[in-house]
């Protein structure tokens, strides 16, 4: 059946692209909406590149018709922009008719008046805007196109039951996936194994894509750095498999994401010379109020988002320390005038580090280089596409984040729609993609108790 949906700004900004998601329906967008992407424009960060981008993709449009009598969608359905229907006198008293949002209801009421034959649905991502219209009797609809629906989140492992003989195989040439697995297995996904002949016979192995094979790099470390846990073991797997060209760890704070990621990042660049360059990447999203406007250079500006890798370097530099102290009974000349300030700033110079922001992404081919995006919660799909793209030959990607709501500060996504979740799933299928969710708390007791408490 044809329906009309109309569009709330925090659609096309969540997702700049969505005009092209309603399949052959009518896709309605008030002037107002275009009013409120035209003051966006200007914002720094998420907020400003989509509300551009999404007056792009609507400009494209305008070239084959007239966007007020209706426009053609490429995938069927059309387009146009609504300029009438702001008639007040049917709404209650209670609405704030200044507001912006309170305007779009009673554009969407007057339009579900006017033609009852054809569903009238409001697509918004306010929850407040959601309440308000079914108060009102509107339709109201979420955008759902790019949300996650699966009822878990992959995990990047299974935990099986295999006879010891098959154990066995595994550690010889490796083992075909046997029939008693019923789950589906994916490319680089991990199986902790326990035996159920012996309960003293279990391992971690994983999937290559064509058989159980055992992990190649479980007694090594990097930058002094070994895993702590099993789920810590299966991260740094996937991070030190060069073949494996995308990675994604989510988990909580204190499980070892960030730290892991840089010790093989330091590992693979300066130590091996794997890669040419380690460049660290952050969405600018405030946690809280923000600070406002920051003076100095684009480097100062940043350093106060990257406190989570120069924490990184200053704790793996740390642990490095006391390693060579025990070494050299007592020396302590390993630490004396190192500072992470200093050390980021001399490979920074020397073009080995990088950090930037989403801001200076589009148009970028990355190459040689191992890419961590840390909080990756914080983007939206479209970003995290956005990213992935700029992945030229040689490179390694690798997402880091905690999806959870309490985790997200960007009021354009959610647990089920960040950019983060979005990706996991989709790229879960192939054999240069890996991932695991890290739920193991090793950063101190008191990160460990509230994480889990609070």
């Amino acid at each position: 059946m044809l329906k009309n949906y109309v569009l709330d700004t925090n659609v096309l900004v969540h997702d700049p692209l969505s005009i092209y998601s309603f399949s052959d329906n009518n896709i309605i967008i008030p002037l107002l909406v275009i009013e409120e992407l035209d003051n966006l424009k200007k914002r720094d960060g998420i907020l400003g590149f989509h509300a551009r981008n999404a007056a792009r993709e609507i400009n494209k449009l305008r070239q084959s018709g007239n966007l007020l009598e209706g426009v053609k969608l490429p995938g069927g359905g059309t387009l146009r922009i609504e300029m009438d229907h702001m008639n007040a006198d049917s709404m209650p008293d209670g609405l704030d008719l200044s507001k912006n949002d309170n305007k779009l209801l009673t554009i969407t009421w007057n339009l579900q008046q006017k033609d009852k034959d054809i569903p009238t649905i409001m697509v918004t991502k306010d929850v407040y805007m959601s309440i308000k219209g079914n108060s009102l009797g509107i339709r109201v609809e979420d955008y759902e196109n790019d949300k996650v629906t699966v009822d878990e989140i992959y995990k990047g492992y299974l935990e099986v039951k295999l006879s010891s003989s098959d154990i066995e195989k595994i550690y010889g040439n490796g083992l075909k996936p046997p029939r008693k697995i019923k789950e589906p297995l994916y490319p680089n996904q991990f199986l902790q194994i326990k035996s159920v002949d012996n309960t003293s016979h279990e391992g971690l192995a994983i999937f290559d894509g064509k058989k159980i094979v055992p992990l190649k790099y479980a007694n090594s470390s990097a930058w002094g750095l070994t895993p702590l846990n099993m789920e810590q073991k299966m991260a740094f797997e996937l991070l030190m498999d060069n073949n494996i060209h995308f990675v994604s760890l989510a988990g909580g704070a204190g499980s070892g994401k960030t730290i892991l990621s840089t010790a093989v990042a330091l590992q693979k660049v300066i130590e091996e010379g794997v890669f040419r360059k380690i460049i660290f990447v952050k969405p600018v999203v405030a946690a809280g109020n923000d600070i406002g406007f920051l003076p100095g250079t684009e480097q100062e500006k940043l350093k106060p988002w990257m406190g989570s890798f120069y924490d990184a370097v200053d704790n793996l530099f740390g642990t490095r320390a006391k390693k060579k102290e025990k070494s050299s009974k007592g020396d302590n000349s390993v630490k004396s005038g190192f500072s992470v300030e200093g050390f980021i700033d001399q490979y920074r110079e020397q073009g080995v580090i990088d950090m930037k922001t989403f801001n200076y992404m589009r148009g970028r081919t990355l190459c040689d280089s191992l890419v961590i995006v840390d909080e990756a919660q914080e983007i939206t799909p479209h970003l995290a596409k956005l990213m992935l793209t700029r992945a030229g030959f040689g490179s390694k990607f690798v997402f880091l984040g905690d999806p959870t709501d309490s985790q997200i500060d960007n009021v354009l996504v959610d647990e089920r729609s960040n950019g983060l979740v979005y990706t996991i799933e989709k790229m879960k299928q192939f054999e240069i993609s890996g991932h695991v969710t890290l739920s193991k708390v090793e950063r101190s007791p008191l990160a460990k108790i509230a994480e889990r408490y609070m």
